[in-house]
C-alpha cells in the first residue's frame, strides 16, 4: 500500500484513514480481530458480499458519515456471491480507496483442532472431509495472503496474545507512518511464519550460563548490559540497523507500511529480548516510524 498524499486524503471524503480488511483461514481468529478494532471504536462490518463493500465504502467516505474508522471483515462465506476479493480490491484501488490487508493464518492440525474443539464443519468441507475444506480455503485466499499489508500466524496463540499481537502491529492507528513491529522469539519453540525478516542472535555468549542471571530477563538491565557488552554485539545491532534502513525506501515504494522483524535465541528469555529492545529503541528515534516491540516466549 503506497504512502497517501493530500490529495488521495481529499478524495477519501470523511473516512480520513484507510478501511481495514480483515480476511484469511475460517478458525484462524477473524472474530476475535474484529472485537479488538470494535473495542477501539471502530465500525465494523462482518461478511459483505463484494459489491456491498464498494456501497459501504462509498457511504463512509461521505461528508455526511459518521465513521471515521472503517473494517470490513470478509471470510469464505462472502465468495458465494459474485464478484473477487482481488476484483473488489481492484475496484477500491481505481476509486483511490487503498485498504490495509489483515490476514490471519494458522497452521492445519491448529484449524481442525478448533473445528473439533466448537463441533463445527467447514464452510468448504461439504461432503468432504475437514481437511480438504482447508485446503479448498487455502488455495482460494492465495493470491489476497500475498497481497497482505499484515499476516499473523495464530496457530499458538491464545485469544489474549492474538488481542495483545494486533494491538502491537497496529499501533494507535493504521497506516499514518510505517509501522514496525520488533519481536523476540526463542529457536527451540519454533520461529514466528510471520516475520519480514528474521535474525539469529545464538552467536552471542548465553546469559543463561550465568547463575546471578539465568532467572532475569532481557528486559532487566544486568541481562540487557550483560548482552549488549560482548564482543560482537554492537557491530550486529549498528550493521542491522544501517541494512534495515537502507531498505526503507523500497519498502515505502513497494507500499509495505507494516514491516515485523524477528530477533530469535534458543529460549526467547535474555539474548534476543535484549537485542530486541535496543533495536526498537534505536528505530525509535526515526521519527518518520511507528515501533512496538514484543516478546513472545518471555513468559515460556
Amino acid at each position: 500500500m503506497g504512502a497517501m498524499t493530500a490529495a488521495d486524503t481529499e478524495n477519501l471524503g470523511h473516512l480520513l484513514a484507510p478501511p481495514l480488511l480483515i480476511t484469511g483461514m475460517s478458525g484462524a481468529g477473524l472474530s476475535t480481530a474484529a472485537k479488538v478494532f470494535e473495542d477501539r471504536g471502530w465500525f465494523v462490518a462482518h461478511n459483505l458480499p463484494p459489491q456491498l463493500m464498494l456501497e459501504l465504502v462509498e457511504m463512509c467516505r461521505a461528508d455526511t458519515s459518521p465513521v471515521e474508522h472503517l473494517a470490513i471483515v470478509t471470510d469464505v462465506r462472502s465468495r458465494m456471491f459474485p464478484g473477487s476479493m482481488m476484483q473488489t480490491l481492484a475496484e477500491l484501488k481505481a476509486r483511490g480507496v487503498r485498504p490495509t490487508i489483515l490476514f490471519l493464518d494458522a497452521r492445519k492440525d491448529a484449524l481442525m483442532k478448533r473445528f473439533d474443539s466448537v463441533r463445527r464443519t467447514h464452510p468448504l468441507q461439504g461432503g468432504d472431509t475437514l481437511s480438504q475444506g482447508i485446503d479448498r480455503e487455502r488455495a482460494m485466499l492465495g493470491d489476497i495472503k500475498e497481497d497482505a499489508d499484515v499476516s499473523i500466524e495464530t496457530s499458538d496463540l491464545s485469544v489474549h496474545d492474538l488481542r495483545r499481537r494486533i494491538e502491537g502491529a497496529f499501533g494507535e492507528s493504521v497506516a499514518q507512518k510505517p509501522h514496525v513491529t520488533v519481536q523476540s522469539f526463542g529457536f527451540k519453540h519454533g520461529a514466528p511464519r510471520d516475520s519480514d525478516l528474521t535474525v539469529d542472535v545464538r552467536f552471542l555468549p548465553n546469559p543463561f550460563w550465568v547463575p546471578e542471571l539465568r532467572e532475569q530477563r532481557g528486559t532487566d538491565a544486568p541481562v540487557s548490559d550483560y548482552v549488549l557488552s560482548r564482543p560482537g554485539a554492537g557491530a550486529f545491532i549498528d550493521n542491522f540497523l544501517t541494512m534495515f534502513n537502507s531498505m526503507q525506501a523500497g519498502f515505502r515504494h513497494e507500499g509495505k507500511n507494516f514491516m515485523t522483524v524477528s530477533i530469535g535465541c534458543t529460549g526467547g528469555h535474555h539474548r534476543s529480548v535484549a537485542v530486541a529492545e535496543e533495536i526498537g529503541r534505536r528505530l525509535r528515534e526515526d521519527s518518520g516510524l511507528d515501533v512496538n516491540v514484543i516478546h513472545r516466549d518471555i513468559a515460556r
